[in-house]
């Protein structure tokens, strides 16, 4: 259904869970992709599994730390060798820790504002100058954080809050030079490093799941799905949305699961 060969896709974060995802099923479709991440053996991981994916791609893999200005800059410096434009740009670095906010200290709220907040706007300034005036897409993976406060989240409600003003400010600045910008909120998505924070156990996952209007917790390729189609021809007049992916998470379940887990949370002390 989506045809990317030849187009140049940049995933940043694109090495694990959701974002690895992201990556691979641009790669199916065509696409030349760079990923990046702070570790390079995720990154030498991430390209392997790109050549798999697509073999007739040209596959780049890069390592820097969006709160390093210079690294970023020298990372997408490498990128800009091999791609002469960037056609689509997912954004999907984060970090999180459940902390209760009593407890949360200044440096550990700083580093998620520093890596989700300005992380992506340091990501979005860097691959600006490159990206394809005709038609160019900047996908940002935010979180459902964003709009719903969570017990043990307020570092990750603030930096996710400020990602989507982010792609809502850009969508209106960029929309007249042809860039597209939106967020996918994905929700709980099982076998991610995030979900597995926040709900340990087997028996907290199937709570969450049992929240979800659809019954079920969400795959990486779900969210795979949405970028695919927000960075496609079929999306070109969307602009500006910040998008749930959470089978109806959203909707209720999310503020009903939450408030049990910051009720659990409160009882073991965190």
């Amino acid at each position: 259904m989506f045809n990317y060969t030849n187009k140049n896709i940049v995933v940043v974060g694109g090495t694990s869970g959701i974002n690895l995802q992201v990556a691979i099923n641009f790669a199916q479709c065509g696409a030349n992709v760079a990923v990046a991440s702070r570790n390079a053996d995720k990154v030498n991981h991430a390209v392997e599994l790109l050549n798999q994916a697509n073999p007739q791609g040209n596959h780049v893999g890069v390592c820097f730390d969006v709160r390093d200005e210079v690294a970023l800059a020298q990372g997408f410096e490498q990128i800009s060798e091999q791609f002469c434009q960037i056609d689509v740009l997912v954004s999907g670095a984060a970090g999180n820790f459940p902390a209760s906010a009593a407890k949360l200290s200044n440096n550990g709220f700083k580093s998620v504002i520093d890596i989700d907040l300005l992380g992506s706007f340091q990501v979005v300034k860097q691959a600006y100058p490159l990206l394809n005036r005709q038609n160019a897409s900047i996908i940002q993976i935010s979180a459902p954080q964003a709009y719903i406060a969570m017990p043990l989240q307020i570092h990750v409600c603030a930096a996710k809050a400020g990602v989507d003003m982010l792609t809502r400010t850009l969508a209106i600045e960029w929309g007249v030079e042809g860039i597209r910008v939106n967020s996918i909120v994905p929700g709980p998505i099982a076998d991610t490093e995030g979900f597995n924070r926040l709900a340990p156990n087997e028996a907290i996952q199937q709570k969450v799941a049992n929240s979800v209007p659809l019954k079920r917790n969400g795959q990486t390729q779900d969210i795979a799905n949405a970028a695919l189609f927000l960075a496609s021809d079929y999306a070109s007049y969307i602009t500006g949305v910040v998008l749930p992916v959470d089978g109806g998470w959203s909707l209720g379940g999310a503020s009903m699961a939450m408030a049990e887990l910051g009720q659990m949370a409160a009882k073991q002390g965190l």
